[in-house]
């Protein structure tokens, strides 16, 4: 017997209409896009810095490596706060502290890389924290059967302000200097901490005992290990990233000025790829298959394009293209994936589980970055891209064969949730 969908939240519209029509999710939308405006504009900035000469390269490996750390650090604590409080107060704690430590970085650029590491440490972990709360405040924001449009509006903002920033903040650096951009982005962070909309406590956070954090962290992966489908493709995930985005991140640049004489084919794939990734939200925020997950997995395979155009000898057009392409099926994955997590997952440990998610596929990348380089010079530059391909197309293929993850759920699709739209 076929229900009936069930009714919109009070103050909210209806399933069927726009969700950027609502103004909670309109505010949550904005803050994430201004998170990640201020995330992505970090390193660029420092960046710039080093070409004003007020900062040195090694100084600048220190921040960067420091910034990661941070972020790995809080990543876990920010999902236990989530959890523990409510997903609105652990962002407007941690968008304040990315935004608090800004300044600290612009005051120590020239003179104490020290204190500079300590405050993009900070600013780190500011970014850590929130993004296992911005993913559990968007299941309490938005309707289920409009959390995949909301996912791909979301995805839409970031991709296209990483586009068109580098132009804007370019010509932003010809009235200011990396100083002035640094305390642009602490304003980036307050709008990031300040623009949510209230979200209500987390699902089950009152009237009950506390563990430890270590035992509060632990239910969460307990959570994870309930859903063999997240297990499998949080694996393959993490495979992609730490072996497909190594190659882009280590040969791509070398390929470029080696095989084709300079950083145009290097610009063309990096912009390529994020135009690749706004058509790729685009397709799935109109598109629903019935086996999603198969599908996404098909698309994060398509990262096996990337190491495999920069093994052959083939036209840069074709480099570009492939990373067109691999720009689509990121986002054909990540978009249902956050999705399904939103869906799936028991609402009280949904930041937690995103923490792992967060934990796992982040924080293994820049391993492989570390490893990949000295594989090349060992192996040579052909071996180690073909087993990045390989593993790119093998890790969603098998991650395809666990139960589950035709749809990335357990049950069946709930066909009341098809008809949303932007």
């Amino acid at each position: 017997m076929t229900t009936a969908p069930p009714p919109a939240a009070p103050g909210r519209d209806a399933p069927g209409r726009s969700v950027l029509r609502d103004p909670a999710f309109l505010r949550l939308w904005t803050a994430h896009t201004a998170s990640g405006l201020a995330t992505w504009a970090l390193p660029f900035v420092l960046g710039l810095a080093v070409l004003e000469r007020s900062l040195s390269p090694s100084a600048l490996g220190l921040v960067l490596a420091a910034r990661t750390v941070g972020f790995l650090a809080a990543v876990p604590v920010g999902g236990v706060l989530a959890d523990r409080r409510s997903r609105r107060e652990t962002v407007l704690w941690a968008g304040l502290s990315a935004a608090a430590a800004t300044p600290l970085i612009a005051l120590g650029l020239g003179r104490s890389a020290v204190l500079m590491a300590l405050a993009a440490a900070l600013s780190g972990a500011g970014q850590g924290a929130c993004r296992p709360a911005f993913q559990a405040l968007t299941a309490e924001v938005v309707e289920a059967a409009r959390r995949q449009r909301a996912n791909a509006a979301m995805t839409l903002a970031v991709r296209g302000t990483t586009l068109v920033a580098p132009a804007v903040t370019a010509l932003l650096a010809t009235v200011l200097d990396a100083r002035g951009l640094l305390l642009g982005i602490a304003l980036l962070w307050l709008v990031a901490a300040l623009a949510p909309p209230p979200g209500g406590p987390a699902p089950g956070a009152a009237g009950r005992d506390r563990a430890g954090f270590l035992a509060e962290f632990a239910e969460g992966v307990a959570e994870a290990r309930r859903h063999p489908w997240f297990l499998a493709g949080l694996a393959a995930l993490t495979a992609v990233i730490a072996t497909g985005y190594s190659a882009t991140g280590v040969a791509l640049p070398l390929i470029s000025r080696d095989r084709y004489g300079g950083a145009a084919v290097l610009a063309g794939a990096a912009t390529a790829y994020i135009v690749g990734a706004l058509i790729g939200a685009v397709v799935v925020a109109r598109r629903r298959p019935r086996a999603e997950g198969w599908n996404a997995l098909a698309g994060l395979a398509l990262y096996a394009l990337a190491p495999l155009a920069l093994l052959l000898p083939v036209h840069p057009w074709v480099v570009i293209a492939a990373y067109a392409v691999t720009g689509i099926g990121i986002e054909l994955f990540n978009v249902p994936w956050f999705t399904a997590a939103q869906r799936e997952v028991e609402p009280g440990k949904l930041a937690r589980v995103s923490s792992l998610d967060f934990l796992l596929s982040y924080g293994l990348a820049p391993l492989g970055l570390v490893l990949i380089a000295p594989a090349m010079d060992a192996f040579g530059p052909e071996p180690v891209l073909g087993a990045c391909a390989a593993v790119c197309l093998l890790a969603p293929a098998a991650a395809a064969l666990v139960p589950g993850s035709r749809r990335f759920s357990a049950e069946p699709r709930d066909p009341t949730t098809d008809g949303d739209r932007i």
